[in-house]
């Protein structure tokens, strides 16, 4: 009793008491506000599908090949004397390479042309003989056995003569081919054989070849499959072709940078390679400052043609289902959200080509994705009123992505993020970079 009195009589003591109540109602309060938050609709930007007229390429992977390539082998067989070229040199057509010793051919052409002078000699008396013997011969004063003989022995003679003038030109042919010259221009390869070295006619290895790079080819191999549907788009009337420029090619080089000539696609082969399925396409280069080297990896980028209605979806709005299949959210005319499974032909920038799914008018979100599911109602908000980079993601860029080169910034909250959208009883993986 004298406790209580003492704790009325004293106001300090009330002050742990007033503490715990104070605690108390400002949670309670809390607690009361935070049930009473109502819900937000979720906020989404959009991209209005809009048909644009874009040039399509093709990039294909391909080798450099010489335009004209020249193995240089001996076309007798002798002694290597000398070389006459300098190693990796440029080197003109008829320009002298290599000279073998000329010794034994020089003797085959001077006896040749004693023998001819030989077989010369005796014509004269020979035909002379004969000439005789036919004025003699009605008199009975020689033999019809001598007269036939004198005759015959005139026919070989002749035919000496033209034996060993045939000889005289083979001798001088190949004493010719001891002075082995350049059959084009083009740049040389380093020597095989050095001097000394014992040669043969017309042998397997080659002692020097001569390449020609100035024009080049590119040789690109193009499947059956997309040639093929190359043609039915253009027959359905989905593509046309570039009048001008439609065999005009572009080269990308191993470091990713562009050539700065244009070629010409020149022909496509009709034989299909049985094991790959594809044919070889032939592009000439000019090569004036010799870059292009032959075996060289390159990518040529193969114009197929103008499609004038085309449908380019930013790639951070496309989906994927479990399988792979793509497919976007879009806003109906309720403001809420549809999703739309849709086809894609090819990525061009950070955008993919859709051939079918979506049509123009179409407002596909590309921002705010991690907060809706189809069927909710949505809240849009024009993309550049968030932030300039998003509208970069949003817009992209038509063109393929080169090495080196930076690609246009995406919505932050897009950047490797992967969740799941419920739908009903099935689940969909979401991958917001737009990959696969």
């Amino acid at each position: 009793m004298s406790h209580l009195r003492r704790m009325i009589c004293d106001p300090v003591a009330w002050i742990p008491g007033l503490v715990f109540l104070s605690l108390s109602l400002f949670i309670s309060g809390c607690r009361q506000r935070h049930g009473e938050v109502p819900h937000r609709m979720p906020e989404v930007a959009v991209y209005t599908v809009r048909p644009e007229s874009i040039l399509l390429t093709t990039e294909l992977p391909g080798r450099t090949v010489p335009f004209r390539v020249a193995e240089i082998r001996p076309q007798v067989s002798g002694l290597l004397k000398k070389r006459l070229f300098k190693e990796g040199a440029y080197v003109k057509a008829g320009q002298p390479l290599y000279l073998i010793d000329p010794a034994e051919f020089e003797a085959a052409l001077a006896n040749a042309r004693a023998a001819l002078a030989k077989a010369i000699s005796n014509m004269p008396a020979i035909k002379s003989r004969v000439e005789r013997y036919k004025k003699l011969l009605p008199f009975k004063a020689v033999s019809r056995q001598d007269y036939d003989d004198a005759v015959a022995a005139l026919g070989q003679t002749r035919s000496e003569i033209k034996y060993w003038e045939a000889q005289v030109k083979r001798a001088k042919i190949n004493l010719a081919y001891c002075h082995i010259t350049a059959p084009i221009s083009g740049r040389i390869s380093r020597s095989y054989v050095t001097e000394g070295a014992i040669l043969t006619a017309y042998q397997p290895a080659a002692m020097a070849t001569i390449q020609r790079l100035d024009p080049i080819y590119v040789d690109v191999p193009q499947s059956t499959t997309e040639l093929l549907r190359l043609k039915q788009r253009l027959k359905q009337g989905r593509l046309r072709y570039h009048a001008k420029n439609q065999n005009r090619v572009r080269l990308i080089l191993e470091d990713g940078s562009f050539y700065p000539i244009e070629g010409i696609l020149q022909f496509q082969e009709v034989n299909v390679d049985p094991t790959t399925g594809s044919v070889i396409l032939r592009i000439v280069f000019k090569n004036p400052k010799g870059i292009l080297l032959p075996g060289m990896f390159v990518r040529a980028v193969i114009r197929e043609g103008i499609n004038p209605a085309a449908i380019l979806v930013p790639q951070q709005a496309v989906s994927r289902t479990p399988k792979g299949e793509p497919f976007v959210f879009t806003v109906g005319k309720d403001n809420r959200v549809v999703l739309k499974m849709i086809k894609v032909d090819r990525a061009i920038g950070n955008r993919w080509l859709v051939s079918s799914g979506v049509v123009p008018k179409d407002r596909i979100i590309v921002e705010g994705l991690q907060f809706i599911r189809p069927g909710m109602p949505v809240k849009v908000v024009s993309a550049r009123n968030t932030d300039k980079k998003r509208t970069k993601g949003v817009s992209g860029r038509t063109g393929p992505k080169r090495h080196g080169q930076k690609s246009s910034s995406v919505t932050p909250v897009a950047q490797n993020m992967t969740r799941t959208v419920s739908m009903g009883s099935s689940t969909v993986n979401r991958d917001l970079n737009g990959g696969a």
